[in-house]
Order: C-alpha cells, then sequence, then structure tokens
C-alpha cells in the first residue's frame, strides 16, 4: 500500500510578507496566516491550493525563476474555469503577466506576477 498526496504548498521568499499576504488577498483571492513577531512567515490558501510565503533576509536579492529561465513560472496552479478567474484578477487588480491564451500543450492559461516579480500561472487542462 502507498500513501496519497492531498495538497501541495509552493514557496515563495518575499520582501515584505505583510504587503505579500496583503497582495494576495485582495488581488488574488486567498485567505491567510502570519507568524512571528514581527510577521515572517504565512501560509494562506484559496479553494485546495496553498502558497506560503517566507521573508527573505534584508540584504538577499529575490531573482524570479523567470529571470533565469526564459517564460518559466514559480508557481503553477491548475484551474476548472481559467477564463472566470482571468476576469476576476483583472477586475481585483492582479498584476497581470501575460494575458489568457490557448498554449501548444493543451492548457488555457494566463499569468500574474506577484509583488517581488514572480511568475505565477494558472492553467485550465483542455484534454
Amino acid at each position: 500500500m502507498t500513501g496519497k498526496l492531498t495538497e501541495q504548498a509552493p514557496i515563495l521568499l518575499v520582501r515584505d510578507v505583510v504587503a505579500s499576504v496583503g497582495y494576495w488577498e485582495k488581488a488574488l483571492g486567498f485567505k491567510g496566516r502570519l507568524w512571528g513577531d514581527p510577521p515572517n512567515f504565512a501560509i494562506l490558501k484559496r479553494d485546495a491550493c496553498f502558497i506560503m510565503l517566507s521573508q527573505a533576509p534584508a540584504d538577499h536579492t529575490i531573482v524570479p525563476h523567470w529571470k533565469i529561465v526564459d517564460k518559466m513560472w514559480n508557481a503553477y496552479f491548475w484551474v476548472d474555469d481559467a477564463k472566470a478567474i482571468y476576469e476576476e484578477f483583472l477586475a481585483s487588480g492582479a498584476k497581470i503577466d501575460y494575458s489568457l491564451c490557448e498554449q501548444p500543450y493543451g492548457v488555457l492559461e494566463f499569468g500574474i506576477q506577484d509583488l517581488d516579480g514572480h511568475d505565477i500561472a494558472f492553467g485550465q487542462d483542455l484534454d
């Protein structure tokens, strides 16, 4: 018998965890909790998806994946209605990185960026 994976949580380093939580909540509809005094870690959730945010040291340079590998995300969320989520994010002021488009790998997809330039994609499997 084997165990079953039930959820996942990408982890992003951020410059300001409190501001980042505010962005994820206001612009992307996640709800979260902060830890530390002062706050330095957060776990946010929307539906069955999680994201964790960790405060980077003040002298650390955050380098999003797309700056290392062209068009590479830091996190990818599978969704059941990419168009509806795209429209929701547009209305809530999310920073859209690339617009809703059908990818050659059979996914209806779009991307946003967070406050630190991380590229986050949302995709709907079309198969």
